[in-house]
């Protein structure tokens, strides 16, 4: 296992290099010079030398990229463009708002989506099935926009059950702020989660195992939970890792429509500003913790599978 994670891990280091050097091209050289966006059209010659000098786009290229790859390794990207704030800080800053939506959002709708994709796995055909994939469906059908007008304006502002938007820092009262986009969030997620743990749970029902557990008399409870859930581990983890990157970065429209401080509005007011640190950081954050859910991925699997071997 040491082995093997050593091996990954130094097979990790050049797809971070590599990523870091298509950011550093793209927002560089393929997203112009930012100076002009900072400055205006009527800004002097002087006055962009200085800014060009100040924040070093006037340094080599080769000079840039050593200080970008500086900057992803000391997790020090400089001050953003809008706010001067330091970027390192509006993260840190942001990173509480945005676990505190989608980490409930992202548990509870695993545990949903599971309980539901083996309920209709094991009735398969049957009326609760078609009822529940028909909900799943619907529910994939609907815009998450139409969710949270609808929340927003018969919920909140009709019957007042929740408010219309807004964040505090003390958890009593930011829990009352939460309930309606968690319960966006999971309308909008669990039929996809539903629909793709079914077909992963039906593909283990007709395997020998399955067959073999009935023939000795297990409950269906037994065979389902005991059997088939254990066996589908691998596609449940898959799915579920993958999903890890949007717990840091949060839901970009429900954290801007409901007024959450967190990951997701701070780079939705980025784009709006083009400013381009704070957006090289957040594409850089994401691209890593993708990465890392890959390596997490290898290492879960040989974890609850044992025919899968770690070489």
């Amino acid at each position: 296992m040491f082995i093997y994670l050593a091996r990954k891990c130094a097979g990790v280091i050049p797809t971070i290099v590599g990523v870091v050097i298509v950011v550093f091209i793209l927002f560089h050289w393929v997203g112009g010079d930012p100076t002009y966006q900072m400055l205006g059209r009527h800004a002097s010659i002087q006055q962009i030398e200085e800014l060009r000098h100040e924040y070093g786009f006037d340094q080599p290229t080769h000079i840039q990229l050593f200080n970008h790859l500086k900057q992803v390794i000391t997790f020090e990207y400089g001050r953003s463009y809008a706010t001067k704030q330091p970027i390192r800080q509006m993260i840190l800053n942001g990173l509480g708002p945005s676990l505190s939506l989608m980490l409930p959002s992202f548990i509870l709708n695993a545990i949903i989506a599971i309980s539901f994709g083996l309920i209709t796995a094991c009735f398969q055909g049957y009326w609760a099935d078609r009822l529940i994939v028909s909900f799943c469906i619907l529910g994939m059908s609907v815009s998450i926009l139409a969710y949270i007008l609808f929340g927003q304006y018969f919920l909140a502002y009709k019957l007042g059950w929740f408010p219309i938007s807004g964040y505090e820092e003390a958890w009593n009262e930011r829990l009352r702020y939460l309930i309606l986009p968690i319960s966006i969030y999971i309308a909008v997620s669990v039929g996809y989660d539903v629909r793709f743990y079914r077909t992963a749970f039906l593909e283990e029902v007709t395997q020998d195992y399955v067959r073999t557990a009935r023939a000795k008399g297990l409950s269906e409870f037994q065979v389902f939970f005991k059997h088939i859930l254990k066996n589908s581990m691998i596609p449940i983890l898959t799915n579920i890792i993958m999903e890890f990157p949007f717990l840091v970065l949060g839901s970009f429209l429900l954290e801007s429509f409901f007024g959450i401080p967190g990951l997701g509005s701070i780079t939705i007011d980025a784009i709006h500003n083009s400013d381009f640190p704070v957006i090289k950081a957040m594409t850089i954050l994401v691209a890593i913790l993708y990465i890392a859910g890959n390596l997490v991925i290898d290492l879960l699997y040989a974890w609850v599978d044992p025919r899968v071997s770690l070489k």
